[in-house]
């Protein structure tokens, strides 16, 4: 496996535990009430604000974001894209995403962009790789 994957994997449960967290602290899972809602079928949608919509909304862009990079670190791992630039992407956009989560939630605006930026230069970085290796 190569170590670009390897990270894919690691966003991969990371993505899932955000999921998670962000579905109890919707549910105010701390309390009864909240815990039985985030056990039950959720038949009615939970309105919310602030830190729990903030915090969903992390791990639905972290969804879209994982979809384009596992994307091209398949491309580019299937493809034998041996250059340094991919590990090099694949690092960086692992490090903004991880530090893109607690800024989104924190809901700290020109910051959060601003990292959003930087893990789109990294899968730049992937990008750029494949396409040379054509």
């Amino acid at each position: 496996m190569t170590k670009t994957l390897m990270i894919v994997a690691e966003l991969v449960v990371i993505n899932w535990a955000l999921i998670v967290a962000a579905s109890l602290i919707k549910s105010k899972a701390w309390k009864p009430s909240g815990l039985m809602a985030a056990m039950g079928n959720r038949e009615e949608a939970v309105e919310c604000s602030g830190f729990p919509a903030r915090t969903e909304r992390a791990a639905k862009n972290m969804l879209e974001n994982m979809v384009l990079f596992s994307a091209l670190a398949l491309v580019a791992s299937v493809g034998g894209v041996a250059d340094p630039h991919v590990e090099l992407g694949a690092r960086i956009f692992f490090w903004a995403r991880l530090v893109y989560i607690p800024i989104y939630m924190a809901g700290i605006p020109v910051a959060r962009t601003a990292i959003w930026a930087i893990s789109v230069i990294g899968m730049g970085l992937i990008f750029v790789s494949i396409v040379q290796a054509l």
